[in-house]
């Protein structure tokens, strides 16, 4: 992997946090900053437990609005507005 050098500025709580990490797991702090950017870009993607449980909601309510009739009788209506579609539409006037 190449590396490109790069200069940050952060606040000296931040930097002293970075220290500490550092130090205690004895790992250089450009190592340390990767890895929290990776960990970082990994978890943006996701959704926040609040967001997951919305989600959830509206996938229940979109559930509970599917209709429980007979597979025979929901292709039936298909296949009649698939013969209206092919019939050409209106065969009088609107007025």
């Amino acid at each position: 992997m190449s590396m490109v050098k790069v200069t940050f500025t952060f606040d000296s709580q931040t930097v002293e946090t970075l220290r500490r990490t550092a130090s205690r797991l004895k790992k250089p702090q450009s190592v340390i900053v990767r890895e929290a950017i990776q960990e970082y870009a990994a978890r943006t993607g996701r959704l926040t437990e609040e967001e997951r449980l919305h989600m959830l909601k509206l996938f229940d309510r979109m559930i509970a609005r599917i209709p429980s009739r007979p597979q025979e009788e929901a292709e039936a209506e298909i296949a009649e507005i698939r013969a209206a579609r092919r019939s050409g539409g209106r065969r009088t006037r609107l007025e």
